[in-house]
């Protein structure tokens, strides 16, 4: 799929981070919301889909919600459609590893509770401090949340890796 516009990374990057850091979008959210057009999917049907996938998919820590969005997109930009296409399935599990494997090498991981620093203790094993489940209640976007946690810039990584990739499809 070869895109006839051309695209401004620098701006859908920068679009994304503000998206996140406005607080109405979870990380996922901002990656994917800011290549709707190119999708061909409404705003706000990715929004809904990507709404379960902030916080490492729920607040569970796991795979980064940034690069969740960018398997999202994956799954749009390059579908198989027919489930017998093995061919096509091939070629879209390929850019999911490419486009994860980029985000791994520049980050270490795609585990958020790594990417965030909590992988000792009961939190890394997706408990609070006390042994229980972290609570699924999003964190309240406070200049201390934005002081402690790179997601912004790991939002803008995302988009930057998907930009890239548009432009090579």
């Amino acid at each position: 799929m070869k895109f006839m516009k051309e695209i401004n990374i620098e701006e859908r990057v920068e679009k994304a981070k503000r998206l996140f850091k406005e607080g109405g979008y979870n990380c996922c959210q901002a990656v994917a919301c800011v290549f709707a057009g190119e999708t061909g999917v409404d705003e706000s049907l990715l929004y809904k889909l990507g709404e379960g996938f902030g916080g490492g998919m729920g607040r569970m820590r796991e795979v980064c919600g940034s690069v969740s969005g960018m398997v999202l997109l994956a799954g749009l930009l390059k579908p198989a459609g027919d489930p017998s296409d093995k061919a096509a399935r091939t070629g879209n599990y390929a850019l999911v590893q490419e486009v994860a494997g980029e985000f791994k090498a520049m980050n270490g991981s795609i585990i958020c509770k790594e990417l965030l620093g909590l992988t000792g203790g009961p939190v890394a094993e997706g408990k609070g401090i006390h042994g229980i489940p972290e609570s699924p209640t999003p964190s309240d976007r406070t200049p201390e949340y934005y002081k402690k946690r790179p997601c912004e810039e790991l939002v803008g990584i995302s988009a930057r890796i998907v930009g890239e990739k548009l432009l090579s499809l």
